[in-house]
């Protein structure tokens, strides 16, 4: 084989070796194995405060955009948000008493109404 054929080999072997370098990490990337923006999220606010009665307020919101906040004693209601991988920042609303745990959000299913006898 000439020089300039063995060039040629060795350059497309270095390319091929190359692209399934490129495609392993974005595919690690894709499966979470990289650290995302998530990974380095620091907290930026942070609140708790519990009350003699058992009451209690609390709340943080995050670098990367999470936020939560919830308050109560015998009914809990609070609210979170994130923003989705598609850039949406996401809201869910939610309250906790005698009738169970309910959430509320534009991207949450709604149930049908309940049946009546």
């Amino acid at each position: 084989m000439s020089v300039v054929v063995m060039t040629m080999m060795m350059m497309v072997v270095v390319m091929i070796i190359g692209l399934l370098a490129i495609a392993s990490i974005a595919s690690a990337q894709i499966r979470g194995i990289v650290p995302s923006r998530d990974a380095n999220a620091v907290i930026l606010k942070h609140i708790y405060e519990p009350n003699p009665d058992g009451s209690y307020v609390y709340s943080y919101e995050t670098s990367n955009g999470i936020r939560a906040d919830q308050q109560g004693y015998d009914v809990m209601q609070g609210s979170y948000s994130y923003t989705g991988p598609d850039g949406v920042v996401y809201t869910v609303k939610y309250i906790a008493d005698e009738n169970g745990f309910r959430a509320e959000g534009a991207h949450l299913p709604v149930p049908p109404p309940a049946l009546r006898n």
